[in-house]
């Protein structure tokens, strides 16, 4: 099953950390439910789609 997280734009590769991060300020709840992958209703959730501008641009 495919994490939630992985289609946000809030997630993101972490050079330092090697591995991917949540952007956002999380409180420690939300922190608990994105580290244990029970973030099913993420307030910050926002499609991450690369291309939105360019096909805005078109």
């Amino acid at each position: 099953m495919k994490n939630v997280c992985d289609s946000c734009m809030y997630y993101e590769y972490d050079e330092d950390y090697e591995c991917y991060v949540c952007q956002m300020d999380l409180d420690e709840d939300e922190m608990y439910r994105f580290l244990t992958n029970t973030n099913e209703s993420c307030p910050y959730y926002k499609y991450g789609d690369e291309y939105s501008v360019v096909r805005h641009q078109m």
